[in-house]
């Protein structure tokens, strides 16, 4: 009876896939956020090396990795698959449940995937340090890693009310030698308007990405780095599901639904994307489920349109399902999926009826994490504890329906940091919130007047 199985160091991925290759329609192109015209590469340079550009743009299928990389990457990777079976046991279900363990990094999630090769490419063009933002502080964490790892400073913007809600990320942080500001902060322009307008801001990603865009394009030295959205960084998470390919052949299984979280698309991404490539090229049958919060319902009630990835309009315009970019979203505890936008990416495949997405409330969301704790000995970060609460209800739509169905789903981080929200959970603390239509309204009012879908 296996409950992990592994893969030796020797089978990590060589190369990255890119869905780019066998997407049968592309999402529309990101747009200048001066010009409106289609981004050149160049338009991209200011802020960005020439390696990761390409891979932004590039419709490669496969990208090598470099031996540096994957030399880092062999700290945590090939990460364990797991079955559920304690958990299998408790719901009584035929479905056979997987998680991938992404939280067994060294940051404690899947974001060190990518910040690792973001740091290399940019020392290898140069660059002395990176700015970037954070809600919950998991990708701000694996940068300040990946910078120490290469020898590049960082600064991290981190969304002001998870800097006060998680004090143990920053701390994480700054032992890495990171620089971590409160955002909204009155370092940058962009900060200093919101601050004028609302000093009690709480501050959201979407202005910490102001912010921090604002930093690198201003200073010749600095470039940005992103953890989720963008093509190269959705390129690098393959590696999870590259992985889980190989380790489900050699238990002779398949899933019929894949599962995770969504806040900008990453995790899910980094998992789905590889299965996604043999429905689209060998006709396989396989659902994959986006599961965001109903806070912050971006795919699941938000417009697909072009958008700024940002509150000041510094990023180019990006096509995606969008709730507006000057929406600040509730202080819930799930930091890392409070953003207004997604993967253009994954909004394709939302839009080709590819993807199912579907929203739930923080409290259900605890509810499963700590069902899954009691069972499986692991702690979910409150992010990845959306794709716990979904593998849950789909294990029990089998058991309804007396069907073996095969679930995969993305732990994509432990919850260690995250005792506060817990706490606030075992205390009865925790609201569930819905966003108003009202309020969803007034913040798509404001999306820029460009070509919708």
């Amino acid at each position: 009876m296996s409950y992990k199985i592994l893969l030796d160091e020797r089978e990590l991925p060589e190369a990255w896939y890119n869905l780019q290759a066998d997407l049968p329609r592309l999402p529309k192109p990101p747009l200048h956020p001066v010009t409106g015209e289609v981004v050149k590469p160049e338009d991209l340079a200011p802020i960005f090396p020439p390696a990761l550009i390409e891979q932004e743009m590039t419709r490669e299928r496969w990208i090598p990795i470099p031996e540096e990389v994957r030399e880092v990457y062999r700290l945590w990777r090939p990460t364990p698959l797991f079955r559920a079976r304690r958990l299998e046991k408790y719901l009584d279900t035929p479905a056979h449940i997987y998680y991938k363990h992404e939280g067994i990094s060294p940051a404690g999630s899947h974001k060190l995937n990518t910040a690792v090769p973001q740091a290399y490419f940019n020392r290898q063009a140069g660059i002395r340090r990176l700015a970037t933002e954070t809600g919950a502080g998991q990708w701000g964490s694996a940068l300040a890693m990946a910078c120490r790892f290469f020898g590049l400073e960082c600064t991290v913007y981190m969304v002001k009310v998870s800097y006060e809600q998680k004090p143990y990320r920053r701390i994480l942080m700054q032992l890495f030698g990171a620089e971590v500001l409160p955002s909204p902060s009155p370092r940058t322009r962009s900060g200093k308007e919101v601050l004028e307008k609302d000093p009690s801001s709480p501050g959201s990603l979407g202005i910490a990405i102001s912010e921090a865009v604002e930093d690198a394009a201003t200073h010749e030295d600095t470039n940005y780095a992103l953890g989720s959205v963008l093509n190269h960084v959705l390129l690098h998470q393959t590696v999870i599901g590259l992985e889980s390919k190989r380790q489900m052949e050699k238990i002779g299984e398949k899933p019929d639904v894949v599962i995770g979280c969504v806040g900008g698309g990453s995790n899910f991404s980094g998992l789905a994307f590889p299965w996604v490539a043999d429905c689209l090229t060998k006709g396989e049958k396989i659902r994959f489920l986006a599961v965001e919060p109903a806070a912050c319902p971006t795919l699941t009630r938000g417009v697909r349109a072009y958008d700024y990835g940002d509150v000041a309009g510094l990023t180019p315009l990006l096509y995606m399902y969008t709730l507006g970019r000057g929406f600040i979203p509730p202080a819930i505890h799930a930091g890392g999926l409070r953003y207004h936008g997604d993967a253009p990416l994954l909004c394709q495949l939302v839009a080709d009826g590819v993807v199912e997405a579907r929203a739930y409330g923080q409290r259900q969301v605890f509810d499963a994490a700590a069902l899954f704790a009691q069972t499986e000995g692991i702690l979910p970060a409150p992010e990845s504890a959306h794709a716990v609460k979904a593998a849950i209800d789909e294990a029990l739509a089998a058991r309804e329906a007396g069907e073996k169905k095969v679930i995969l789903f993305n732990l994509s981080g432990h919850g260690h940091f995250d005792l506060a929200a817990y706490a606030a959970y075992l205390e009865g603390q925790l609201e569930d919130y819905t966003l108003p239509e009202e309020k969803l309204k007034e913040s798509l009012s404001s999306l820029p007047q460009v070509e919708r879908a």
